[in-house]
């Protein structure tokens, strides 16, 4: 039997209504990468050390949270984790190396890799993800966004055995292996549906997927070998939970956004190469837009980075379904007074789908 639709005690804020296009009392806004490195008080909290093991403890994991939503005021909070964590749960043998990103000490290569590829049991693998999003449902004065890594990025990194530039290897198995290919990512489909579940049964209220590097596909590429295994993610946690808020998200997509935006999910992330209205034209209606700050910007004077927010709003126009956000996340270096600057900016001036005084 098909669950009731969810209702959380955040329903009736800007960033869900936003999601949800219905209108708002102000525009919603809240940053990738957030609770970051651009923080001096995460930085202090965070100590050295694999993020790994920073993600394995809950009460740390609330507190860098939390932080940015009281330095910044943004809308929403995104779960302080990290995509490869199901993969590094299950023993896939994944860390993320501090200035390089995450790294495979033995990289998915043959179909004899599948078996290191086992079910994600949560309660099992990763009781410490929900004991923290447990906390921060009781604790959190705005919505809490739960994520997952994208089947094709997390796949990426399990092929590359780390970050790549040019995705050589992936794309070999893709079109020279397409059977092991599907296989493939239909584990890490699960992976991601089994994490998500989980974030949200422990009281998440939205869910992002960052699919960040599918811009290095052709549409046609992306259409046949990652967008059905994203389409049943998305529908497979539409039966499980309905009425959830969902965002899709990848960086350079703009050929790639009418695809995406038949993908199942409610709202569509855009990066900083593509105008908004520009988007919104290739998305088509029903689907709301998020973004799309570049921000190297924020690394700019303010009247710089004031005036580019402005343009952003501007090209957002006044439809409903619209969340500020940047184009990808926060650079290490952004002064954090900026990105305050920022939240008041939008929140003052925004105007899509914002509710109009009777």
């Amino acid at each position: 039997m098909v669950p009731p639709p969810r209702s959380g005690r955040h329903d009736g804020s800007a960033f869900i209504r936003a999601c949800r296009s219905q209108s708002v009392p102000h525009v919603p806004v809240w940053f990738m990468r957030q609770a970051g490195r651009s923080l001096p008080e995460y930085r202090a909290e965070r100590g050295a050390g694999s993020i790994l093991d920073a993600i394995a403890q809950p009460e740390l994991v609330a507190k860098l949270t939390r932080q940015p939503v009281t330095r910044y005021n943004t809308d929403a909070a995104i779960f302080f984790s990290d995509i490869v964590v199901p993969a590094a749960a299950i023993g896939f043998g994944v860390d993320v190396v501090p200035g390089v990103g995450p790294v495979v000490s033995r990289p998915f290569t043959s179909k004899d890799d599948l078996q290191r590829l086992r079910p994600l049991e949560p309660e099992i693998d990763t009781p410490y993800v929900i004991e923290a999003v447990r906390i921060l449902a009781e604790e959190l004065p705005v919505p809490l966004i739960g994520f997952a890594g994208g089947p094709f990025t997390v796949a990426s990194y399990l092929v590359e055995g780390g970050p790549s530039r040019n995705f050589t290897r992936v794309k070999a198995l893709m079109h020279g292996e397409p059977g092991l290919w599907h296989t493939l990512i239909d584990r890490l489909t699960d992976l991601a549906l089994a994490s998500l579940r989980s974030q949200l049964d422990a009281g998440a209220d939205a869910v992002q997927v960052f699919d960040s590097w599918a811009g290095i596909l052709t549409p046609r590429h992306y259409e046949e070998l990652v967008l059905p295994a994203t389409r049943r993610l998305f529908a497979e946690l539409a039966v499980s939970h309905p009425g959830t808020p969902t965002i899709l998200f990848g960086v350079g997509t703009g050929e790639l956004l009418p695809l995406m935006a038949t993908a199942g999910s409610g709202v569509v992330g855009v990066d900083w190469r593509v105008p908004l209205d520009d988007a919104r034209r290739r998305v088509g209606p029903g689907i709301a837009l998020q973004g799309n700050l570049d921000p190297a910007l924020c690394l700019s004077t303010w009247p710089v980075a004031a005036a580019e927010t402005r343009e952003v709003l501007l090209r957002a126009g006044t439809t409903p379904g619209y969340i500020f956000n940047l184009g990808h996340g926060v650079l290490p270096e952004t002064d954090p007074t900026i990105l305050e600057e920022v939240v008041r900016l939008v929140h003052a001036e925004g105007l899509a789908g914002v509710e109009t005084p009777t």
